[in-house]
C-alpha cells in the first residue's frame, strides 16, 4: 500500500496539474477530428495506447513488475477505461463536431460522482451535490446552442447516434475509476498505466487490422494520432493518476470541467465551429462549480476508500 494516498486541500501544485490536464485533454477532440479524416477510427484506440504505452516505459518506476494476479483487473481496466472509450469518441466524431465532444465530456464528474456513490455506498455531502449540479447545468448551457445550431453547409453538429456513443464513452471512463482505485492505492500511476495501456492496445489491434484497409496516409494524422498517445494518453494519464492519488476521485474530475471550453475553443479556431454567447455564459458557470468542488469535504472518496 502507497502510504500518501490524499492531501486534504486544493492548492498549487494540484491547481497546476489541473491545467495540465485541461489543455492536454481539451485539445484531444479537436485531435481526433483532424486523425478520423483521414484515417478509420478503429485506427485511434490502438495507436494511442500503444504510443502511451511506450511513453509511460520512460517514466521512473515503470518498468518494475507488478504481481500477476493483479493481471484480471488490470485487463479489465485496459477495456473499460482506455479501449472502449478511445474508440468510441471517434466513432462519435463521425457525426459530431469535436466541440460538442468535449462538452459531453464535461459531464464526467457527474457521472462519476454517481457511478462513486453507488460503488462505496456512500452519498455525497450536500454541497459536493450542489457544485457537481451546477457545473453539469454550466456544461448544458454550453452544449445546448451547440447541438440546436447547424453547421454553414446546413448540417447538423451532432446526432442521437454519436451522443449516445459519447455517453457510453463517459460511462467506461467513470467505471474505470472506480475499479482502478484499489490498483491506484498500491501502484504508482506510469507503473500501473503502463500495463493498462498495453492491455488496451491487445483488446484494440482487431480492430485496427480490420481499419488499415479503410485509411488513407496523411501526416497531420499521424501527428495527431502521436500526440494522443504521447501527450494525451501517456503523459496526460500520469498526471491524471498524481491528482486522483492526490485529491481523491471526486475532485481530480475537476480539469474536465475545463475541458469543453478547451474543446469548444479550439473547435472555432481550427474547425470553423461557431460558440454561441450562451456558451460563454455556461463557461464562466462552469468555472464557478469547478471552484467549488476544488474545496475539500469530509465525505470525499480516496484510494484507500
Amino acid at each position: 500500500m502507497r502510504s500518501h494516498l490524499a492531501v486534504r486541500r486544493f492548492g498549487p501544485q494540484e491547481l497546476v496539474l489541473s491545467g495540465v490536464l485541461s489543455l492536454t485533454w481539451g485539445s484531444s477532440f479537436l485531435l481526433i477530428a483532424l486523425a478520423i479524416e483521414y484515417v478509420d477510427p478503429s485506427l485511434v484506440p490502438f495507436g494511442r495506447s500503444l504510443l502511451g504505452a511506450i511513453t509511460l516505459t520512460f517514466f521512473p518506476g515503470a518498468r518494475e513488475a507488478i504481481p500477476w494476479r493483479q493481471w484480471p483487473r488490470i485487463a479489465l481496466l485496459g477495456l473499460v477505461w482506455m479501449a472502449l472509450p478511445f474508440w468510441l469518441f471517434p466513432l462519435a466524431e463521425q457525426t459530431v463536431t469535436s466541440g460538442v465532444a468535449g462538452m459531453i465530456n464535461g459531464g464526467l464528474p457527474v457521472v462519476i460522482a454517481l457511478v462513486t456513490a453507488l460503488w462505496v455506498w456512500r452519498v455525497p455531502s450536500v454541497r459536493r451535490i450542489v457544485a457537481i449540479t451546477l457545473g453539469f447545468t454550466g456544461i448544458a448551457a454550453i452544449a445546448l446552442p451547440a447541438i440546436w445550431a447547424e453547421s454553414s453547409d446546413g448540417r447538423s453538429i451532432a446526432d442521437v447516434r454519436g451522443i449516445s456513443y459519447l455517453l457510453a464513452a463517459v460511462l467506461g471512463y467513470a467505471v474505470g475509476s472506480n475499479i482502478a482505485r484499489p490498483l491506484q492505492a498500491q501502484f504508482a500511476p506510469a507503473r500501473l498505466l503502463a500495463r493498462v495501456q498495453i492491455a488496451a492496445a491487445f483488446w484494440t489491434f482487431p480492430l485496427a487490422v480490420r481499419g488499415i484497409s479503410e485509411s488513407s496516409f496523411a501526416w497531420s494524422a499521424v501527428a495527431a494520432i502521436a500526440v494522443l498517445g504521447v501527450v494525451g494518453t501517456g503523459i496526460a494519464f500520469v498526471v491524471f493518476g498524481t491528482l486522483l492519488e492526490r485529491t481523491g476521485i471526486t475532485r481530480a474530475m475537476i480539469p474536465t470541467y475545463f475541458t469543453p471550453i478547451v474543446g469548444l475553443v479550439l473547435g472555432a479556431l481550427f474547425n470553423d465551429e461557431s460558440i454561441a454567447l450562451l456558451s460563454v455564459a455556461g463557461m464562466c458557470i462552469v468555472i464557478a462549480s469547478a471552484w467549488m468542488t476544488s474545496k475539500p469535504d469530509d465525505r470525499d472518496v480516496t484510494l484507500s476508500d
